[in-house]
Order: C-alpha cells, then structure tokens, then sequence
C-alpha cells in the first residue's frame, strides 16, 4: 500500500450517515476485524464538533476506553475560541490519509458533517473569499434578519438555496458570498458529479427514522445526565462564547442558555432535540446524493448480527 496521491493509489474506507446511527462505534469495530486479518487501520474524524478539545459529552465523542486502542486522528485538534472551517480541514485530513498508507494501513474516514467528508471525498476547490463582502453581508443579517439574503441566494443560485439550512446564518452568509463572487467569476464550486480525490469505498449507516427519531432524543436526554451543562460551563470559561463555530454547536448553545438562565432544563433539552431531529433529516438528504454510497442497516429486525458487521467480509483487505 503506497502513500501515492493518484488515482491509482489504494482506497480507502469512509463511513457516513445521520448523527446517532453508530457509526464512530462501526468504525473501531471495522479496525479491529481488519486487525486480526493482520491489517492495520487508523481512523480520520469528519465531525466539525468533533474537532473540539472538551466538546466531548454532546458531540458523542468516543472515549480513549472505547476507542480500543485504535488511533484516532483529526479529534480534539483546535481549541474552541478558533474556527473550524472546510478549507482548513480538508488539506489536514488529506494528509493524514496520506501519511497513514504511507505507513502501509487502511485509513477509515467517518464522521456526518457532509460538508467536510465530501471535502476529502471528492475533487473539491474552495470558492474565493472577500473580507469586505462577507462583513457587508453580516452585517445586513444583523439588522434585517436573514430572509432577505436568503432571497437573493434564491436569485443567484437557487439550488443551493435550497440545500443550505436557513436557520444557519453562517452557512447562508457564506453560501452569499460565493454566488456573488462566482457572479463575479470568481472562484469555483463543488460540481453536481464530482469526481473522488482518491479511490474510496463508501458506507452510509442507516436506521429506520422513527427508530432513529427515539434514539435521538432518548441521546439527548443522556447528554444531560451524563454532565452536558458542567461541561458547558468549563468550555464558557475557556471562551465557548467566543468560538464562531463551537458556539453554535447543537447541544452547547442550548445548555449554555440554560446556564446563562435563558432556558429552563427542559426548554433546552426539547431544543436540542428538535434541531439534532432537524439536523440528522439533512444529513441523510446530503449523502444520499452521493453515488458510490453503499447504504447499510445499522440494526436488523431478526436479532441477528448487524447487516453493517457482515459488510466487513466484502472488504478488500
């Protein structure tokens, strides 16, 4: 296995569904099947929340316990006063695969944040930036609200009006600025069939919806047992309010309302659910356009063993 980055280099495996399907779990699983065929494998983390130090509780970040000693990479790597950006992970993560066939392992790529798998997927180029059009552009969301640059994003690039979550002032803000500036042919976005970057097997996990609707919300309620809002209350003192993106995480912004007395425990538990239910629903949507993707039952109605642990038999290593 070479570290080559053609087109003719080794492939690698990427695991992807919606939040609470079990796929950080498939992808330990996977590593240590691979291993006792005597084939290393290392994993390569594609959650933006993830990538967090101390954001550990709701974003279901695995523990060292249960990583089993697989190696993880891209977790815990930025501070949450810093922004997480595609652009800035996508070279990273890039690398580290790199490195790890170099060493002559299988790397896993798992995570949900669509965005950022496809990054590393597929032949993505990054649409310019214009400092003076995006603070021109914040600043009319901060004093007309976010409809009407929705609007205008329905004029320049309807398709991607349609895919961008409008209650995502970021998202929309940047989803803006780059139809304006390929208005102004500059830079270039993802295409609507892109090609991979590197060979890739794709699985996406499912569970039914309802199933995943009660294990969404019975999550959420275990975040908050398990110390969500004292860990939200260690992350403010090291400046979560600050973060551009770890404030807005599901899950923080919430508990940070309740410990600032916004919200009672549960207003911001039945918020948190309904924005994970909203989230996970788009999340399927995006990778169902992928058209390499192998979609997997993450449970099986007979008992038996998981559809997804008898996919490991069709691997190539």
């Amino acid at each position: 296995m070479t570290g080559s980055s053609g087109r003719d280099a080794a492939p690698y495996l990427a695991i992807v569904g919606a939040t609470g399907t079990g796929k950080s779990d498939l992808a330990v699983e996977t590593a240590l099947r691979l291993g006792e065929r005597g084939v290393r494998a290392e994993i390569i983390g594609a959650d933006a929340m993830q990538l967090y130090r101390g954001m550990d509780i709701g974003t279901a970040k695995l523990s060292d316990e249960a990583r089993r000693g697989v190696p993880h990479h891209m977790v815990d790597v930025l501070d949450v006063t810093q922004e997480a950006t595609v652009a800035w992970y996508q070279p990273r993560a890039r690398a580290v695969i790199d490195a790890v066939q170099s060493r002559g392992a299988v790397p896993i790529l798992v995570g949900g944040s669509g965005l950022y798998v496809s990054s590393v997927l597929y032949d993505f180029v990054f649409p310019g930036r214009d400092a003076r059009l995006r603070a021109r552009l914040e600043a009319q969301a901060e004093s007309f609200g976010v409809a009407p640059l929705l609007e205008r994003l329905r004029s320049l690039d309807p398709v991607t009006a349609g895919r961008v979550d409008p209650a995502n002032v970021r998202r929309v803000v940047r989803a803006l600025e780059v139809a304006e500036l390929r208005q102004q042919n500059h830079g270039a976005v993802l295409p609507e069939r892109p090609a991979l970057w590197r060979p890739a097997i794709v699985w996406g996990l499912r569970v039914h919806r309802r199933r995943l609707v009660d294990r969404l919300d019975a999550r959420v309620e275990r975040m908050w047992m398990a110390g969500l809002v004292d860990e939200v209350r260690e992350l403010l003192a090291r400046g979560l309010d600050r973060g551009v993106t770890a404030s807005r995480a599901i899950g923080y912004a919430q508990a940070a309302a309740q410990v600032r007395g916004e919200a009672t425990q549960q207003e911001a538990i039945a918020e948190t659910q309904r924005l994970t239910r909203r989230y996970a629903r788009r999340q399927v949507s995006w990778f169902t356009r992928y058209p390499e993707i192998e979609w997997l039952d993450a449970e099986a109605g007979d008992g038996s063993d998981e559809p997804a642990l008898a996919a490991l038999d069709r691997l190539p290593w």
